[in-house]
């Protein structure tokens, strides 16, 4: 009876161990971890790569991969790893496999994997690191397991194993001091040289249910970009305790509260020439006493005007768009408060705080405050007012032709919390005033000389090339700027960090000073009421720069530019006219743009002059087309027909349309009739005599996919319309539909059609792009005569057709686009295999232009209105202005408009570049 009994007990033993691994098979262990969930919600920084080893050729072409390895965090943990590689094969240099050639010791164990390093504040003054490398397989972990197994058999280690919380860590301590504790969670090792970092990852294994330090972001992975190396997740809420251990109390409070706009930030780490740039969003601050309170939904400022009124001697710039609350007023200065209201709206929101560059590191950097004036001239008159109420002396003092004024007020009761902070420098006077240019420079009296003494001398960032290149990389527009100079910076740096730190500093010179240019902005977006919507993100970027290797945003491939400025915002696209002769015997093109506020503009040939401006009744709402030698385009109610010459309307123009009709598009073809597309789907047939025709207006039953086309066929005229639900029509000049129409493409439509007129109606053809991915040729009598897939289909998918930018017939590519991956296709050139494949960064629709030269010179134009750049590529989909190999970022302009214009000069082998960037026309000669 008792070996029964035993018998049972073992079976059911057995039975219940099996179950207990089924169930952890099926599921503890199916279940994927979260690396994130790893690491602790104190973590400042976290550090995430899937190819090590191209990170770290990265760094090594960057010429900062030796700087890094001398870091002390770097060495704690590399060093004893380093040794059991070289145990393990027995004292030879850890080379790569031959056959695979793969790394073998631990680089194998990183490979193409999610690696996270996070920083952690770990005590008062102490700075420790986590790391995170996941085990792929048995074999990895074995190797993981010798590589402490090695170690541990060496004399100078002990290798020893403690129970924490029911998990088992594992101690490598060193004869000469140190300890690396090692946890190994489901073939997850989690690494660091401080134990209470891995008893803190057992604390949140806890806690499974608790979000994750990554989880503001969602399923955003910015690691699936092309050419992104790494990311860096960024918790703005302890950034100040990091500088806080880093520098010497109260020397970075102004600081803190800028960089508090936001809580956290996710960033892709790219490398360029010469630079680093990382690029993403940051989730906006929550606390009820941060800056980004009152800053929210203010519109967002340029900081490249600063260039001219910026000294060379500027250390530190941080300029904030948006104005904060003002310093609640003393009783004695309550007779001002009117005074200083009336002073505060003659300037722009936001002020520029300007840190120098100091003699010695003992000194504190003096402190220069610009505010930008909308109107000068009123805030000299106020700051008068202001001297008199307040009982400041009316003496002056004059550097070159720039007055100084005592102010008579504080400077927060003008800025608010943007004047907080410590005092600039010591003794330096009272508070006093100039007007420089647009801008109000306020600043202790000795300082406040010194720097207009900078700028009478020409010592701004104007005139430096390097300072003019780092903005030009930067937004165009922002709510927060910090730039920084490490070079003026560095007596600085020396005076305002913690004592123990300075060796340190010293330790890394080579570091810091290497990329010695940095910018970090952020963006809010572009509608003000969207910032008030749940999940509104900041778009944010950091620059990291080395002047005279990084390339400035206008120069790479490029030769001399020409920059024109305008009154209002320019909108739309440039639109260029036939080429004409120049004075110097070139061919150059006169450029029309139009601004926001609907004034036309045409620009002569080889000039900066205007020819001729004319004002419209409203915005121009379709891109200018030529019909017999003049200008056809259209307002909302009015359509206009311009002589190029001066600008004078043709006799009967503009046609003035009903209240009730609103013009989307405007067409024309070689005839001399006009074709109206309406916002009401509604097509409207006149000639240029004003006269319209039998039978329209046509109401369409579905919205138009793109514009109609208007053209002539064997003496016909014939009116083309697209529609989105799939169906395609052709009416004749009575509005009566040809035989064979509509046509069903099969699918919805989307974008424009291409059309090419031949001698008969069944020569004629129309080209569409269904959203199945489907490219038809329809043919005037109504037969689809081939049907081609141009790239697999799916549901978030949309597909346009884009024709060459002169309607130049047969030229055209499909434009795919899903979510942020955007394909462009050249069916009858390429084939199956697109010309561009690009993953990108922000959402929407990206137009896409194609320019068609000739066989070798075709050119794709990728316009992102966030953060509003233009990338050129040729017929190879290589970056345009740059030689093979170069980056991408040599292809790319700054650019606001919705478009570029290009013309190719075929006798100097250049292109021009036509672009807007905000209320800039910019021309650019771009090499092949």
């Amino acid at each position: 009876m008792s070996r029964k009994l035993l018998a049972l007990l073992v079976a059911a033993f057995l039975l219940l161990s099996l179950a207990t691994y089924v169930y952890y098979r099926r599921t503890l262990a199916a279940r994927p971890i979260d690396p994130y969930a790893l690491v602790p919600d104190d973590a400042v920084l976290v550090l995430a790569t899937r190819d090590h080893a191209a990170l770290v050729q990265h760094l090594q072409e960057a010429g900062v991969w030796d700087n890094i390895t001398g870091v002390r965090y770097f060495q704690q943990v590399a060093g004893p790893l380093a040794l059991a590689d070289s145990l393990d094969t027995g004292g030879r240099p850890v080379v790569a496999n031959p056959v695979t050639g793969r790394p073998r010791g631990l680089l194998s164990l990183l490979g193409k994997k999610l690696v996270l390093s996070s920083l952690h504040l770990t005590g008062p003054g102490q700075v420790d690191v986590l790391y995170q490398i996941p085990l792929a397989s048995v074999r990895e972990y074995r190797q993981a397991r010798g590589l402490l197994e090695t170690l541990g058999r060496d004399p100078r280690y002990r290798l020893s194993t403690r129970d924490y919380e029911g998990y088992e860590l594992q101690e490598l301590t060193a004869q000469a001091g140190g300890t690396l504790t090692v946890l190994n969670y489901r073939n997850h090792l989690v690494i660091s040289t401080h134990a209470a970092l891995v008893e803190a990852v057992v604390h949140r294994l806890a806690h499974p249910e608790a979000p994750t330090v990554r989880a503001g972001f969602g399923a955003t992975d910015l690691l699936r970009l092309r050419d992104v190396d790494a990311t860096l997740l960024v918790n703005f809420r302890r950034v100040p305790a990091l500088l806080d251990v880093l520098f010497q109390p109260g020397t970075h409070a102004l600081l803190d509260q800028a960089l508090a706009l936001t809580h956290e930030s996710l960033l892709g780490l790219k490398f360029g020439p010469g630079q680093v740039t990382l690029t993403g969003f940051a989730n906006p601050e929550t606390a009820a006493n941060s800056w980004q309170q009152p800053l929210r939904g203010q519109a967002a400022q340029s900081p490249r005007p600063l260039a001219g009124v910026l000294p060379l001697r500027a250390a530190l710039v941080l300029a904030v768009a948006g104005r904060l609350a003002p310093a609640p007023a003393a009783d004695t200065a309550r007779a001002a408060r009117p005074a200083l209201d009336s002073l505060r709206a003659t300037l722009a929101p936001g002020a520029t705080l300007v840190y120098l560059a100091t003699p010695a590191p003992g000194q504190l950097p003096a402190r220069l405050t610009l505010v930008r004036s909308v109107a000068p001239a009123r805030t000299a008159q106020w700051l008068a007012r202001l001297r008199r109420a307040g009982g400041a002396s009316p003496a002056f003092g004059r550097v070159g032709s720039y007055e100084v004024y005592e102010a008579g007020f504080q400077p927060n009761a003008l800025l608010g919390a943007l004047a907080d902070g410590p005092a600039a420098a010591p003794a330096g006077g009272p508070l006093s005033t100039a007007v420089v240019g647009e801008y109000l420079a306020l600043s202790d009296n000795a300082t406040l000389r010194a720097y207009l003494a900078d700028v009478v001398a020409g010592q701004v960032w104007s005139r430096s090339a390097s300072q003019v290149a780092l903005l030009q990389q930067t937004q165009p527009l922002a709510r927060l700027t910090v730039l920084a100079d490490v070079r003026q910076g560095w007596n600085a740096l020396l005076g305002t960090l913690a004592e123990d730190r300075r060796a340190g500093l010293l330790r890394n010179e080579s570091l810091l000073r290497h990329f010695s240019q940095v910018a970090w902005q952020l963006v809010p977006p572009e509608q003000p009421a969207e910032e008030t919507r749940p999940g509104s993100q900041y778009f944010a970027q950091l620059l990291l720069r080395r002047p005279g290797q990084a390339p400035a945003a206008d120069s790479a491939g490029r030769g001399g530019g020409v920059r024109l400025r305008f009154r209002t915002p320019l909108a739309g696209q440039p639109f260029l006219l036939p080429a004409q002769p120049t004075a110097d015997g070139t061919l150059a093109a006169p450029v029309l743009v139009a601004d926001s506020l609907g004034v036309l503009t045409l620009l002569p040939a080889g000039t900066a002059s205007r020819a001729w401006a004319d004002t419209l009744p409203g915005p121009v709402v379709s891109p200018p087309r030529l019909l017999r030698g003049r200008l056809l385009l259209a307002t909302a109610h009015r359509v206009h027909w311009l002589s190029p010459a001066d600008g004078r309307e043709a006799p009967g123009f503009p046609l003035n349309l009903p209240d009730s009709v609103t013009v989307a598009d405007v067409a024309a073809g070689t005839s001399a009739r006009i074709l109206v597309a309406t916002t009401t789907n509604s097509l409207l047939l006149f000639d240029t005599n004003g006269r319209r025709y039998p039978g329209w207006p046509h109401r369409l039953e579905a919205p138009l996919a793109g514009p109609p086309a208007l053209l002539t066929v064997g003496g016909r005229d014939v009116v083309v319309a697209a529609l989105r639900n799939g169906y395609v029509y052709a009416f004749d000049q009575a509005g009566s539909r040809y035989p064979g129409f509509p046509v069903s493409a099969g699918a919805r439509l989307a974008g424009p059609l291409l059309t090419a007129a031949g001698p008969t109606l069944a020569r004629s053809l129309l080209r569409v792009v269904n959203q199945h991915g489907e490219l038809l040729s329809i043919t005037l009598s109504g037969d689809i005569s081939t049907r081609r897939r141009v790239a697999t289909w799916s549901r978030t998918a949309s597909f346009r057709l884009v024709p060459e930018a002169s309607r130049r017939a047969g030229s055209f590519v499909v434009v795919r686009q899903d979510g942020g991956q955007l394909d462009v296709y050249a069916p009858l050139a390429t084939g199956p295999a697109p010309l561009l494949s690009r993953q990108l960064l922000t959402s929407g629709e990206k137009p896409v232009q194609w320019f068609d030269f000739g066989p070798a010179h075709q050119v794709l134009a990728l316009t992102e209105p966030l953060p509003g750049l233009v990338s050129l590529f040729d017929a190879q989909g290589r970056p345009l202005g740059a030689g093979a190999g170069s980056p991408t970022q040599a292809g790319t302009w700054p650019s606001t408009g919705t478009g570029v214009a290009l013309r190719y000069e075929a006798a100097r082998q250049r292109y021009q570049l036509v672009r807007l960037l905000r209320r800039e026309l910019r021309r650019d000669e771009v090499r092949e």
